[in-house]
This record gives structure tokens, sequence and C-alpha cells, in this order.
């Protein structure tokens, strides 16, 4: 028996529209063969140039890891999703907790501190949105595939 009182699936459903949008963003650099996002900081010539791969084949590969990450997303909340190993799942999204907080904790530092990369304020607090709405669809996901004794 599942243990699914008050699941809350919003978490889920606004990460995979803030998911879409980092994808979207990415296949608009991909198409201009640059490097960055839209409305971040902006990337030199000289960097793009000393970057380990093609400027868009790096973009499109983020924004493949976009459309990956909204799955995901939603397949912790929809009930297809539900049918994965829950261990697998929970792998998966401990490891992609762990890719979102350290580019949300990099744009928080530089946000409130200055790192020299460009994100301002109003970035950090997005920073912390996205580490915040993960972290619920996580413990939502958690707590609603729990086995409980009956």
């Amino acid at each position: 028996m599942l243990d699914s009182a008050h699941p809350r699936r919003w978490p889920a459903y606004a990460l995979a529209v803030l998911f879409l949008g980092y994808a979207a963003g990415k296949a608009a650099f991909a198409l201009q063969d640059r490097l960055g996002f839209p409305g971040g900081p902006p990337v030199s010539a000289a960097e793009t140039q000393g970057y380990l791969m093609d400027a868009a084949t790096a973009q499109w590969l983020a924004t493949a890891s976009g459309i990956v990450g909204a799955c995901v997303a939603l397949a912790t909340v929809m009930p297809l999703g539900r049918t994965a190993p829950r261990t697998l799942m929970l792998l998966v999204l401990a490891v992609m907790l762990a890719a979102v907080g350290g580019g949300a904790g990099i744009m928080i530092l530089d946000g409130f501190v200055g790192m020299g990369v460009g994100w301002k304020w109003y970035h950090g607090v997005l920073g912390i949105v996205v580490i915040g709405l993960f972290a619920e669809m996580f413990r939502s996901y958690a707590k609603a595939t729990r086995r409980v004794a009956g």
C-alpha cells in the first residue's frame, strides 16, 4: 500500500515549466551559436573560443537536459512515472538535486555576494526558489511513494 495522503503536485509542475523555459533559452542560444542564457550574464567571444566544445553543441546538450529534467519532474506526479522503481527514481532525483543545486548555488552566491560571473540579485532569488521547489518535489515524491504498513 502506498502512502499518498496529500502529495503536492504543484512543485513538480512548476519545475517542469522552469526546465522547459531553460531548454527554450538554451535552444535559442544554440541557434545563434552562443554560450550563455537569455537574461543572464554575457559570455565573451574569448570565453566561447576557449570552451571545451562547440557553443552550439553545448547549448543543444543543455536543451536536451532541460527537456529530460521536465520529463523527470512530471514523472514524479504522473501515474506512469510512479511505476518506476522508487529507489532508482530517488537516486535520479538526488543526482538532479545536486546538479540543479550546484547551478542555483552559483547564481545565489554570485547574485548576492559576487563571484565575477555576472548574475544579479534577482537571479539569486530565482536560485533559492528553484532549490526550494526541487527539495519540495523530492520530499513530496518520497512521501507519496513510501510504503506503509497495512
